[in-house]
């Protein structure tokens, strides 16, 4: 079975971000076809990068490293919810995905973005760094505004249209990283038979 983690891509006090996490949670459990975990960056507790040695190195030494390194090494897959801030993602997004580098290979992942701008410059800069990752971003997202999917920008309530993209973001998501999956075995197989 599948594993997907939906990151919750934000830790700014009154951040928005668990309410749409729950809401794609719930989504994707009711579609089912893979094992959805709610993962908050938060709760990893990540100080500005301080390994001292690159990521690419996997030559990690800080607990909170090795616990957030065995927590995205156990998934096939991500959902990235994601703030627009300053025309791109959260620091704490991009802090959290640069502590870490091999464990990000050869898999899939989905976004779900939220601002004025329905947080669409925020995923265009998440798929640069994904390809830097070699995660491999699946094209339909969900775009979600503050002004037309909350309530006082506050209480979300997602317009029914946004159905039709959730479906589609996890169609192509559950697709990909099945496909990633197989490649990562295929790839330990050769691996192995050196």
């Amino acid at each position: 079975m599948l594993k997907i983690g939906i990151i919750i891509g934000s830790t700014r006090p009154g951040r928005r971000a668990p309410q749409l996490a729950q809401w794609i949670y719930d989504l994707a459990v009711k579609k089912g076809g893979a094992e959805y975990e709610l993962i908050d960056i938060q709760d990893y507790d990540l100080p500005v990068l301080d390994e001292p040695i690159p990521a690419s190195q996997g030559k990690y030494s800080q607990p909170h490293t090795l616990k957030w390194a065995a927590k995205i090494d156990s998934l096939d897959g991500f959902i990235f919810v994601t703030p627009e801030y300053n025309h791109s993602i959260s620091g704490a997004l991009k802090n959290a995905i640069d502590f870490i580098y091999a464990e990000w290979i050869n898999k899939a992942a989905g976004f779900v973005s939220y601002g004025t701008t329905g947080g669409a410059r925020a995923v265009e800069h998440l798929r640069g760094i994904m390809a830097e990752v070699q995660v491999a971003d699946v094209r339909a997202h969900i775009s979600l505004s503050l002004f037309t999917d909350f309530v006082n920008f506050s209480d979300f309530k997602p317009h029914d249209w946004h159905l039709g993209q959730a479906n589609a973001m996890l169609d192509q998501l559950l697709n990909w990283s099945g496909a990633m999956k197989a490649l990562r075995q295929q790839l330990s197989e050769k691996a192995k038979a050196a």
